[in-house]
């Protein structure tokens, strides 16, 4: 007696690809608001560490120079020395560029400042003054 194999093709239906589509956009939907919360977290938080380095930067620089830059020289004399410098001893940044903010924005640096020895800040997300949460301005002084 001869054995006729058969064979049985396995496979998704079209239904049931839909029903796992339907599921992963369901989840996405949850997750998805969840995970840009806390990335906006993170990049405030970024924001506020490096305004703290900066501004740690800032007063090696006094040290040096008896003397913050000022708002024209800048946070650019952080990396190349001001005409006006006699004992520079920079690069005080690793980088020979200044770091822009999370939002990829410059930041803002003002001497002397209104709000402390200088003002240093980004404006945020929205590039706007005020703001909350990912749009709130974060600065040297608070």
């Amino acid at each position: 007696m001869k054995h006729i194999q058969t064979r049985t093709e396995s496979g998704f239906t079209l239904l049931e690809l839909l029903v796992v589509l339907g599921i992963i956009a369901m989840l996405a939907g949850i997750v998805g608001p969840q995970v840009m919360k806390h990335m906006g977290e993170s990049k405030t938080k970024a924001a506020k560490v490096q305004i703290e380095d900066l501004s740690a930067t800032l007063d090696m620089y006094k040290l040096d120079l008896g003397h913050y830059p000022t708002t024209e020289e800048g946070l650019k004399a952080l990396i190349e020395s001001p005409d006006s410098a006699k004992r520079w001893n920079g690069p005080y940044l690793q980088k020979a560029k200044i770091p822009l903010d999370p939002w990829q924005q410059e930041y803002h640096y003002v001497y002397p400042g209104e709000h402390g020895k200088f003002d240093l800040f980004s404006l945020g997300a929205d590039g706007k003054e005020g703001g909350e949460g990912e749009d709130q301005d974060l600065a040297s002084w608070e």
